[in-house]
């Protein structure tokens, strides 16, 4: 066999490859040099998405996290459990701060993982009184159980004066003492009290002329009072404010009553209302800032 070159075959192949490449060339640089809307787009979107990543990744790193963690007390006993153990205590020392909720109301209650259980923590709980600005006022004292009527009945018409956010303030300015029941029909103890405020309104009607004292009250649910019961701050029912048509000008400073509702405990107090306002004993007005009866 015998083997030969042709040199005209390669200097083909080599002119071809140098066009080829020159071929490739020009394509990448128009590719690569000149701009299209669909580069342009992508491009920015590219850069939009590293601003993001960059400014997230700062924003995690000045991110605060806190972490609560709750570890065993390492004591044998203590007074209120004197047999417990090392392995029977545990301790949680805690302090928060509700603003709106009255110290009556709050609780705090402790259950095992099978809610069979109550610690009893209650005891070992202290409340403080906060004013509106957050600043302490003094611990909270438990009151005494009161006496309410809960069985009382009322069959008559109804004295009492319903009112709806057009007609409260000429009632209110037509009376020299007003004093509401702010309610709701669904609550347990506005129904029981219901009896008792048209007998108590029946029993001031008797005693006093007309404009001395009204005894009104205010339907929290329905469409026409509602906006009342927002103004006036009314978190609880039923809910028993004074109001007098000369010497209260700011619709928060009200006092609340707190006293047992009964017809002869609402009656005495109203009286001592009128008394005050006709100047027959010194005015006594305090109002609870903070909701909570004390």
């Amino acid at each position: 066999v015998t083997l030969s070159r042709h040199p005209e075959n390669e200097t083909m192949s080599l002119a071809s490859m140098a066009l080829s490449w020159r071929k490739i060339k020009h394509d990448l640089k128009s590719e690569l040099t000149e701009a299209s809307l669909t580069g342009a787009g992508v491009s920015i979107a590219t850069g939009l998405v590293m601003i993001y990543l960059v400014f997230s990744q700062i924003s995690e790193y000045r991110t605060l996290n806190s972490q609560t963690t709750v570890a065993l007390d390492h004591f044998s006993s203590n007074n209120l459990h004197p047999q417990a153990t090392e392995e029977d205590l545990l301790q949680i020392n805690f302090n928060v701060s509700f603003p709106r909720l009255s110290c009556e109301y709050a609780s705090v209650d402790a259950m095992n993982f099978m809610g069979t259980h109550d610690a009893g923590l209650a005891a070992s709980v202290s409340k403080i009184h906060l004013d509106a600005k957050g600043r302490q006022l003094g611990p909270h004292k438990d009151r005494k159980e009161k006496q309410h009527s809960v069985d009382e009945v009322h069959e008559g018409e109804q004295k009492s004066l319903q009112l709806t956010t057009d007609s409260f303030d000429s009632t209110r300015r037509a009376n020299e003492v007003m004093i509401v029941n702010f309610y709701t029909p669904w609550c347990h103890w506005c129904q029981k009290l219901e009896p008792v405020w048209e007998k108590t309104a029946v029993a001031l009607q008797e005693k006093f002329e007309q404009g001395k004292i009204g005894v009104a009250k205010v339907d929290c649910t329905a469409e026409d009072a509602e906006s009342l019961c927002t103004t006036h701050g009314i978190d609880a029912f039923p809910t028993i404010m004074v109001f007098r048509a000369k010497y209260d000008t700011k619709d928060k400073e009200h006092e609340r009553y707190h006293g047992e509702r009964t017809v002869e405990a609402i009656v005495a107090w109203a009286e001592t209302l009128v008394k005050q306002v006709n100047k027959e004993i010194p005015m006594s007005r305090v109002v609870d800032y903070d909701g909570d009866g004390e």
